[in-house]
């Protein structure tokens, strides 16, 4: 970082990626910014430098003292440890420091042997229990989709959606099965303890809206294209099973779109605006994709101009969207994945071409289509723009 960059960078003011420091009083306050910092996406701490964007400097033995701190924080008062970058940068006569935090790897990070922080904007805080479980999730450590259900036992699965899968997926019958059935959804993660998986539960559960109501789905069809408004044209909550909120969002989306004519005769149906394969992929990429330890639900917002598909959870560390359109993927919930390639109907294949088969269906029938991360308010989106 040279001169004008660091210039320009205290201009834009604090962010989320961005924080001001005159000095730090104690190596406890530096290291739990650091851990802040390492537990959600990185950024710089720009030591020298006042809340109101003042280039204070530091003195020499400042400096020193600090990057001794430094040295010590991500070596002893971080668990894992951390490792970052310093870069002293001189503005006229002052001396500014600017420790370059990457985002971590091997979440969570603990400061001072007792603290998991996190950043919230500007600010940080400390990481509540959910947030620590997504920290987790974001390192491959835990998976929403293996958790048990409290509360949930055998009799809470839809036996004859199951029996349909595990014939599709093994071309025997259930009944002749040696085994007894809860061992078999115990070796397929379905069930622990007794209890079913949230996986289990959301593939095959007769009603998983009694145990987990924020996993439904939320469609809407608004008057115009903004939704401040007060009525609807249609609202729907979508619950069920995964089969049955994937067939219910499919219908509502080709209920509530236009047939046209192309070259088809007078007579016939007609083709749905925006192509079927493509909202089927984005909406099937939801609800396997999304991340569960949010307890948020997925929406489906029809306006005049476009239509959203949005689910809760930004991409996984490791990908973003130019990755994806390139056939990359993480699986977030591979007991899912797993299940649902299996599952009459259910047109996924787990093997990383939704994205693409949503970008060439839209590019063969003329249709604009954005893909965006809103790492801030955690949620991704499709959203197709209508003619």
């Amino acid at each position: 970082m040279d001169t004008s960059e660091l210039l320009e960078l205290i201009e834009k003011g604090e962010d989320s990626q961005t924080q001001f420091k005159e000095r730090f009083e104690s190596i406890d306050a530096l290291a739990a910014e650091i851990c802040a910092f390492s537990n959600s996406n990185g950024g710089n701490i720009i030591v020298g430098v006042s809340d109101d964007g003042e280039i204070t400097g530091l003195k020499k033995e400042n400096i020193r003292k600090l990057n001794e701190w430094v040295s010590s924080t991500c070596s002893q008062k971080i668990d894992p440890q951390v490792n970052v970058t310093t870069q002293n940068i001189k503005y006229q006569d002052r001396i500014v420091m600017v420790i370059s935090v990457p985002m971590g790897s091997n979440k969570f990070y603990m400061a001072n042997g007792k603290d998991i922080w996190v950043k919230t904007g500007a600010d940080k805080r400390r990481a509540k229990r959910e947030e620590i479980q997504r920290l987790l999730q974001s390192s491959g450590h835990l998976y929403a989709d293996e958790m048990p259900v409290e509360g949930t036992n055998l009799s809470d699965i839809n036996i004859d959606l199951f029996r349909s899968f595990y014939e599709r997926r093994t071309h025997e019958k259930l009944e002749d099965l040696d085994i007894p059935l809860e061992n078999l959804m115990s070796n397929l993660k379905l069930m622990v303890d007794d209890k079913l998986t949230l996986a289990g539960l959301l593939s095959f559960g007769k009603k998983p809206e009694e145990k987990r109501p924020q996993f439904v789905i939320k469609a809407v069809l608004f008057p115009g294209n903004s939704p401040a408004v007060s009525e609807y044209k249609d609202s729907r909550d979508i619950s069920g099973n995964i089969p049955k909120i994937f067939e219910a969002g499919r219908s509502f989306l080709i209920n509530n779109l236009r047939w046209i004519q192309k070259d088809q005769h007078f007579n016939t149906t007609g083709i749905l605006e925006i192509p079927q394969i493509a909202l089927e992929e984005a909406l099937i990429n939801a609800i396997v994709h999304r991340n569960y330890f949010i307890s948020s639900n997925i929406r489906i917002f029809i306006f005049d101009n476009r239509v959203e598909i949005i689910s809760p959870g930004a991409l996984p560390n490791t990908i973003n969207v130019e990755s994806i359109k390139m056939g990359i993927h993480i699986e977030r919930n591979p007991i899912l994945v797993s299940m649902l390639k299996d599952i009459e109907d259910i047109p996924y294949r787990g093997i990383g071409t939704g994205i693409q088969r949503i970008l060439h269906e839209c590019e063969k029938a003329g249709i604009t289509v954005d893909l965006i991360e809103e790492k801030d308010n955690e949620q991704f989106k499709v959203i197709f723009h209508r003619n």
